[in-house]
């Protein structure tokens, strides 16, 4: 019975010593921060106190990793008892905005397998200075180590007003800043910026110019990326979101050669000019006028006919015009009213406005086409066109001056309109219209006429329904068979979006970022076509082995993938009219030959 008892103690204290041994081992997933902007980098760590084996790392969807994976060892010896820590770590960069989860890590630790937790990762717009990711407060033992192109990369956006009127312009010009002792490869547009409650017009930059400037007191080079022109169309706080570019950087690095000088390095930064806020005021509304239609600036009104004499059946063109400096596109022109005699139709709206970088200048109109109906004389009232001038911060009003235009001859109107005095006769109406609403032919009908009930033509629709339901039934199995076919109607969709992007690309040889991007488009529908495979295969080694295994030429292949990987970099690195339309030919000839070939 002792013995019983003993083996039951010894089996609890077995039991208890494996289940603390068990509950000891930790593997868990710590992250720098859980909210950071797009153009920020997250460090994250697998740690673990126990050595393992088969380390999984999660895929990390929606990050593009860009250091590591990084490995450390601890070791500790407390009292004679032995500490142990293992640690995995990566640096990641946002690929996008929103929330998004890591998943889970795994390993293999005395034979068991071990799981992280989820973790949710909040990315927001982008930060004005990137911050450092190895501000690590879980391992406090690892080195910082110098990050390329921490200091050497600036993107600037100088506004020129932010505390604007309503509607009084305003421009942002987009600046980058390089250091004397950095150097960029190129760079790649994350984060285009959005202008909500604003009106706005991009001014082309046409070629990239570097200058040398000052920049937080230091000698850089800079160069202008982006100029618009902003109206904005609401008063308040208004934002305008960050440019955010990611920038390929050759800096010094904290080795030396042996000479002492420093070692060059290359590594992506991602760099953005931050938010912006604009403080807009109202229109005051003291002396506003009543048919105030929102116009801001400096203006010249007009009233212009283009005769003033004229013969029955004849027509006149009435031109209203605004012009000079202003919001040109952002209001409305005033309407004439005209005596009930003179027929008016809808308005030609003519705009001919520039839009450098100080705002809108040149002129827009309203062409009315005036016949008459009668003869006389008959006024045009002047016309009123008000705006807010902001040179003197008032409004101003200009009104044009009367018009009278005069019919020579033609019918005189029973209730003539016109000048007093003119026209005695005012109770003449023409003769050639009293009498216009009688129907002078007359159109006789058969008073015996078949019954439609019992005819032929009723028989025949009666009966039609039922004759059509072989040839209803027919087409829909041929529609379902057709869209059974996935493979096949996927084929014939990348076919068709290939055509689309490359015809596209061909109105788009006068403007390079639209065309490359059209034509790296055709080039990956033309894969999905041909190689039955979606955008996410799409690795080099991937499309050369399909290809090949298609019988395509090996120097045609290799033409292809150069051709895709030089689409992007060409987006943004300065190019000629001549390279595209190389590129774009050579596009066509490649297409070909692999359809021959393939």
């Amino acid at each position: 019975m002792q013995d019983y008892k003993m083996k039951k103690i010894l089996l609890i204290v077995a039991l208890i010593a494996n289940l603390s041994l068990f509950a000891q081992v930790e593997f868990e997933a710590k992250v720098s921060k859980t909210a950071l902007g797009i153009n920020e980098r997250l460090r994250i760590d697998f740690i673990m106190n126990e050595d393992g084996d088969n380390f999984n790392p999660p895929s990390f969807e929606g990050f593009k990793v860009v250091g590591g994976p990084g490995q450390s060892v601890n070791y500790l010896w407390v009292n004679g008892r032995k500490s142990f820590n293992k640690t995995y770590s990566y640096v990641l960069m946002p690929l996008k905005k929103g929330v998004i989860l890591i998943k889970q890590s795994s390993i293999e630790i005395n034979g068991q397998t071990y799981k992280t937790s989820p973790i949710k990762i909040t990315v927001g717009n982008a930060v004005a200075e990137e911050r450092d990711p190895y501000g690590n407060p879980y391992n406090n033992q690892q080195q910082q180590p110098t990050y390329a192109g921490k200091d050497g990369v600036h993107l600037v956006a100088e506004i020129s007003n932010s505390n604007p009127y309503l509607n009084e312009p305003i421009t942002v010009v987009y600046k980058i800043y390089v250091s004397n002792r950095s150097a960029v490869g190129g760079w790649r547009e994350v984060e285009s910026p959005k202008y909500s409650n604003f009106w706005s017009q991009n001014i082309d930059v046409k070629q990239l110019q570097v200058q040398q400037g000052k920049y937080q007191g230091e000698d850089y080079r800079f160069a202008v990326l982006r100029k618009t022109v902003l109206y904005p169309q609401k008063s308040g706080k208004l934002e305008i979101e960050p440019l955010t570019l990611d920038v390929e950087v050759e800096v010094p690095s904290n080795k030396v050669d042996f000479f002492g000088r420093p070692l060059m390095t290359v590594a992506n930064k991602r760099v953005s000019a931050g938010a912006k806020i604009i403080n807009v005021k109202p229109l005051p509304e003291a002396g506003k006028p009543e048919d105030f239609t929102g116009a801001v600036g400096s203006f010249n009104f007009n009233v212009v006919p283009s005769k003033t004499k004229l013969k029955n059946g004849e027509s006149l063109d009435l031109k209203v015009v605004v012009s000079g400096k202003g919001n040109l596109k952002l209001f409305t022109l005033p309407k004439p009213v005209l005596p009930s005699s003179l027929e008016m139709y809808d308005p030609v709206h003519k705009e001919s406005v520039e839009t450098p970088l100080s705002g809108m200048t040149g002129n827009i109109s309203d062409t009315y086409t005036v016949i008459p109906q009668f003869k006389g004389n008959y006024p045009i009232q002047p016309l009123v066109f008000s705006y807010f001038d902001l040179t003197t911060k008032t409004y101003k009003t200009i009104s044009s001056k009367e018009i009278t235009i005069e019919v020579l001859d033609g019918p005189i109107a029973a209730n003539n309109n016109a000048t007093p005095g003119n026209n005695p006769d005012k109770t003449k109406v023409a003769s050639n219209a009293t009498f216009g609403f009688i129907k002078l032919k007359t159109v006789l009908a058969d008073i015996n006429q078949t019954d439609f009930l019992g005819s032929g033509l009723f028989y025949s629709l009666l009966f039609l329904p039922f004759l059509l339901i072989p040839v209803i039934m027919a087409i829909r199995k041929k529609k379902e068979a057709i869209d059974g076919d996935v493979v096949g109607n996927r084929i014939k969709l990348s076919n068709k979006l290939a055509k689309k992007y490359l015809s596209e690309a061909q109105k788009q040889l006068n403007n390079k970022e639209p065309f490359y991007i059209a034509l790296e488009k055709a080039l990956h529908n033309f894969l999905k076509a041909k190689l039955h495979i979606e955008t996410s295969e799409m690795s080099k080694d991937k499309i050369r082995e399909y290809l090949l295994a298609k019988n395509a030429n090996p120097e045609t292949v290799s033409q292809f993938i150069a051709l895709t990987e030089s689409c992007e970099f060409a987006r943004y690195a300065p190019s000629t009219s001549t390279s595209i339309q190389n590129d774009y030919d050579l596009a066509v000839t490649i297409i070909s030959e692999l359809e021959k070939q393939i």
